[in-house]
């Protein structure tokens, strides 16, 4: 199938988001003219992130190389791996995209509210199917095990040989949906001779196998029980895409004869989904809209809800500060946290805890509990994967670089020669050939941030300012300037943020001084004369020295460097502004 041959172009492997960081795996396979993407999906904005909503990975590289894409593999549906393509297809076509049931399903939804839906051609694929993308990408997607239903890795067969990609996965032998691992597919292709493993790092670092998700379900029984005994209303939060936990929820909701109210967009958006591909299982009495949850004893309630991350808008974080419209804590209620944070979002995660028990809530959560596993595999998990690949190189992904690196060494324990495997970051270029593995050269790469508002990319200078006023606050200046270089009016100021021991008055003379001293200073350099009584003045260049000398006088009088805002009025401005009002209309008193 791989057409393998000595004399062939480099398989030219290019990540641009998913590596020394956690989410935005986006990973380009490019032979020749053609490029083929796998995955593209976004991560979360950290704290100094301000008004940022969406994290992406520089595009640039694919932007300007948008006549060589011929397709996209996506491998389940998860945020961090799909989140991005709707924002992608703003910038340019994906002629065909074929992926899980589940996870287009879940896409489509996005693209055609983002009005890109017609941007590329969706198509679903089955286990073990093969398709063939442009001239010389043959992919065949293998069933794996994963947190998220509909899962996959793939095999991709090229003209310098077959590279497995494992998307996320774990091995888990009791999965709730019952669809097993194909364990026996990855082995076949290692007995036949894989040439290129590229593996999920995320758990490198956490010893033995990660347990099976059905391992959550009777601890969460009991936590259910807890609840039942307490009288209250149950409250339980998940990842919304964690469609096996979900499933697992609904039916121990069913066994303790709770009705579930869904709160939350995508919880409600992803259980649509499950439900009508057959991954979620349960009869459409189990759910009840969330205004008739008054109409029932506290007892006989199961609250289903997004914000198991703390994020600001979800329903749980606005429960625990008291803006929910319809949903308060009462006393005796139960709030399971069935997932673990994620990192960066861990202070967010205990403050929700912290407000939630305040109210009077029983919250249920940490890793002692058992009520939430990963879906990546730990090293014995890892292990397995080498073992049954077998590989001729090795490329780790997804992961931290100390998950790159541990993952590197794992490998090596398996028998991969350390010379055979590359730890890379995001835009590095890696070489594939029937005999070599190498980083040649490196693409554009970085962040992209789209604001809370989804409609356009945050510029760094944009987040910089941002930064700048939420850390050391801003100040207005306004002044006015006469035609022979002096002020015509005391300055005006304004102060938003910024804190200080200097006196107002004080600091007002300080600016005033300052706009003097500028001005008398470069006046005769700004506007030169011209004779016949005309003067022409370089009012850019004056705002400019006033503005830097105004920053100066801040750093040294505040000790820190708030946003500066200058308002300067000139001459010609006022003669500007008294021309329209001359013009308009009179306005006569009724």
């Amino acid at each position: 199938m791989s057409n393998q041959n000595s004399s062939t172009s480099p398989l030219k492997i290019i990540p641009l988001g998913g590596l020394h960081e956690i989410g935005k795996n986006t990973c380009v396979f490019e032979y020749e003219d053609e490029i083929v993407l796998l995955d593209a999906g976004l991560a979360f904005p950290t704290d100094g992130m301000h008004g940022v909503n969406i994290v992406l990975p520089d595009m640039t590289y694919l932007r300007d190389n948008r006549d060589k894409i011929k397709g996209m593999i996506v491998t389940h549906g998860h945020e961090d791996h799909i989140g991005g393509i709707a924002f992608h297809l703003r910038q340019f076509d994906i002629p065909v995209m074929y992926g899980p049931r589940l996870a287009m399903s879940l896409l489509h939804d996005k693209l055609e509210e983002a009005g890109v839906v017609d941007r590329t051609d969706m198509r679903t694929v089955r286990p073990r199917e093969v398709v063939r993308i442009g001239k010389y990408f043959l992919v065949e997607y293998i069933r794996n095990t994963h947190s998220m239903a509909d899962s996959f890795s793939v095999a991709i067969h090229t003209p310098v040989g077959l590279v497995i990609h494992t998307g996320d996965f774990k091995f888990d032998f009791t999965p709730v949906d019952g669809e097993n691992f194909d364990v026996q597919r990855l082995a076949e292709h290692g007995e036949r001779g894989v040439l290129c493993l590229i593996s999920d790092s995320t758990n490198a670092e956490v010893p033995g196998h990660t347990p099976s998700e059905r391992a959550v379900f009777p601890n969460l029984d009991r936590a259910f029980s807890e609840a039942d005994d307490a009288g209250g209303r149950l409250l339980v939060t998940t990842f919304a895409s964690s469609v096996h936990r979900v499933n697992m929820i609904l039916e121990l909701a069913r066994k303790h004869k709770r009705k579930v109210a869904v709160l939350g967009r995508s919880m409600l958006n992803v259980i649509a989904h499950a439900r009508e591909l057959g991954y979620v299982k349960c009869e459409d009495d189990l759910f009840v809209p969330l205004n008739m949850i008054r109409k029932l004893s506290d007892r006989d309630v199961l609250i289903l809800t997004t914000g198991s991350q703390g994020e600001p808008m979800a329903a749980l974080t606005r429960i625990a500060n008291r803006s929910h419209k319809q949903v308060q804590i009462k006393q005796g209620d139960t709030v399971i946290f069935s997932a673990n944070p994620i990192p960066g979002n861990t202070i967010a995660v205990v403050n929700t805890i912290d407000k939630l028990m305040m109210q009077g809530a029983n919250v249920i959560y940490g890793k002692q509990r058992g009520i939430h596993v990963s879906g990546h595999g730990a090293q014995e998990d890892q292990k397995l994967m080498l073992a049954l690949t077998r590989p001729k190189f090795f490329l780790p992904v997804h992961g931290e670089h100390r998950m790159l690196v541990k993952h590197g060494q794992t490998a090596q324990s398996m028998g991969v020669p350390a010379e055979n495997m590359i730890i890379i970051d995001n835009g590095d270029i890696v070489e594939l050939t029937p005999d070599s593995i190498q980083a040649s050269g490196k693409v554009p790469s970085g962040i992209e941030l789209v604001d809370s508002s989804r409609s356009g990319v945050v510029r760094d200078q944009v987040l910089k300012e941002r930064q700048q006023m939420a850390g050391d606050g801003i100040v207005t200046i306004a002044a006015t300037i006469g035609i022979d270089g002096s002020l015509a009016a005391k300055p005006e100021m304004h102060l938003r943020g910024v804190v200080t021991s200097v006196e107002r008055s004080h600091l007002e003379e300080k600016v005033m001084r300052t706009l003097e001293t500028v001005l008398e200073n470069c006046w005769s350099e700004i506007a030169p004369s011209y004779g016949n009584g005309k003067v022409e003045v370089d009012w850019v260049r004056l705002k400019a020295n006033l503005e830097t000398e105004l920053r100066r006088l801040f750093r040294r009088e505040l000790q820190s460097s708030p946003m500066l805002v200058f308002l300067m009025q000139t001459p010609v401005e006022s003669t500007r502004a008294k021309r329209r009002r001359s013009m308009e209309p009179a306005q006569v008193a009724s």
